[in-house]
């Protein structure tokens, strides 16, 4: 019988390299160090943000492809998604790359719904070579969904930084001595009524704590089997409403739990609630989470993107903001 939305892999694909490109704010960042290029110019040089955006996707890509020895033409699908109108950057690096390519939207969440696309097409047998990841570019997001860098916009407490950040991956059949997908969980779109786009952790809270009880009954898992879980980019806010929320639930020991948009930017105050953008939580995952699963820190993991699930359109005409989070296991064997 087929759970809903529950996913498994017993052939066990593997991310097999990674690929983590960012700009020059993401210096701050604590994880920085395992980031795989940092550009000098917020749009990488192009004449555009979005231009530079599509470079930041470019780059990510070759670079996961180089790790393995292989060129674009090895490719079987490219999986990549933005959050700019209809993936502007996605579709442009697209052309470059000449992959047979799937546009994927899931906001913030993009990541994990590209690598679990990856993993049913590499358990199928239709792929051997997947490129999968989703990025975002501070100007163009912060433009388009909040206002332009220029007209100097104040900031609440609970708004977050839209980072400069690419992440992608290369899914392979499984591989020796390199993380392997599962099992996963597609998320459910919840909506609580939320209209503030300066309040998205707050948001977005409730739909990583649903997927987080799906998964965890669904696939018989406790929340102590992993040494990591850790949301998308819910920020200080929203993890605090996403941790009492899951209290609720009975889990009462968070010491494994953490969140890429509250720590992105470590403690730093001048990126308020923290970052977000679908280039945070696919740069963390795949940069500090990948590096602790090669070293064997950790050995189970699991990563809950969130997505907050509005547009310019949406927000105009005084919508609400649903929600969704994705889950994916990743193991060392």
């Amino acid at each position: 019988m087929v759970k809903t939305g529950l996913l498994t892999f017993p052939s066990l694909p593997a991310i097999a390299t990674t690929g983590v490109t960012a700009g020059p704010l993401e210096m701050k960042s604590p994880f920085h160090i395992h980031f795989d290029k940092i550009y000098e110019d917020e749009r990488c040089d192009e004449k555009t943000n979005e231009h530079g955006h599509a470079k930041l996707i470019e780059d990510a890509c070759m670079i996961a492809l180089s790790k393995i020895g292989k060129v674009p033409s090895d490719a079987d699908f490219l999986l990549v998604g933005d959050l700019v109108n209809q993936m502007t950057p996605s579709n442009f690096s697209a052309t470059t790359m000449g992959i047979p390519y799937i546009g994927l939207f899931s906001a913030c969440a993009t990541s994990v719904s590209s690598w679990l696309l990856a993993a049913l097409l590499t358990e199928s047998g239709m792929s051997n070579l997947a490129v999968a990841g989703a990025a975002s570019q501070h100007n163009s997001i912060e433009r388009q969904f909040r206002y332009p860098i220029e007209y100097g916009a104040q900031k609440a407490d609970t708004a977050q930084w839209t980072v400069t950040a690419a992440g992608i991956a290369t899914i392979t059949p499984y591989k020796k001595g390199v993380p392997s997908i599962v099992c996963g969980t597609i998320g459910k779109a919840i909506d609580m009524g939320m209209t503030d786009p300066l309040n998205m952790g707050a948001a977005m809270a409730p739909a990583a704590a649903d997927t987080l009880k799906r998964h965890l009954e669904g696939h018989g898992k406790q929340a102590s089997d992993y040494d990591c879980i850790m949301t998308g980019d819910l920020g200080k806010n929203g993890f605090a409403i996403f941790s009492k929320l899951i209290q609720n639930q009975g889990i009462t020991n968070l010491d494994n739990f953490s969140d890429a948009g509250m720590e992105f930017y470590g403690k730093n105050p001048d990126f308020m609630a923290g970052a977000s953008g679908a280039g945070c939580s696919s740069a963390v995952y795949l940069s500090e989470v990948y590096t602790k699963m090669l070293s064997r820190e950790y050995k189970r993991v699991l990563l809950i993107a969130t997505g907050a699930l509005l547009s310019q359109l949406s927000f105009q005409q005084g919508d609400t903001i649903p929600s969704i989070a994705h889950a994916i296991e990743l193991t060392m064997k």
